[in-house]
């Protein structure tokens, strides 16, 4: 009779905690191996539901304290299945200016949710098919033309997908 209540508590859990995430369309991590390379793009399928509806896109990203910098430069190109391609380079704070990270976690893990696209005007995937979202990051050192060749400290790159509330 335990062992039953106990899975029941433990399905329940799940249940409750799968159903407090309704507006999630898609949710994908990528690990990062030890350093990022600039050349390596993390990429994500994506086939939105609707080709009607807006929805909110997020870049995810998992960093520990050996990342060494305050701000991170991320080049996000989403391709359409009929060949159009958006590119965006986004600049996204990560540290207080007293050095703490921002984001959320208790470990020396923080994961940040980056707005991506969404938060100004709705995104609309127009086109039905499969996306292809590329992610790489374009991070320099102060004063220096080429990119820095392997960042450390991020561990998990992801991409998310949010039902719009707002349009």
């Amino acid at each position: 009779m335990q062992k039953s209540k106990y899975w029941f508590i433990c399905l329940l859990i799940l249940v409750i905690s799968v159903s407090c995430d309704s507006n999630r369309v898609f949710d994908e991590y990528k690990s990062v191996p030890d350093e990022w390379n600039k050349a390596n793009k993390i990429e994500f399928k994506v086939t939105p539901p609707d080709s009607t509806r807006a929805y909110n896109l997020f870049v995810n990203l998992r960093n520990t304290e050996d990342y060494k910098y305050s701000n991170l430069f991320l080049i996000v190109e989403v391709n359409y299945p009929n060949g159009k391609t958006l590119k965006d380079t986004l600049e996204y704070k990560m540290a207080n200016p007293d050095g703490t990270f921002l984001g959320t976690g208790f470990t020396d893990v923080k994961e940040n949710k980056l707005w991506y696209k969404g938060y100004e005007e709705p995104f609309v995937f127009n086109e039905s098919g499969e996306y292809t979202v590329n992610i790489q990051h374009a991070m320099r050192q102060n004063g220096s033309v080429d990119g820095i060749d392997k960042l450390e400290g991020i561990t998990d790159v992801g991409f998310r997908i949010e039902h719009s509330q707002t349009h």
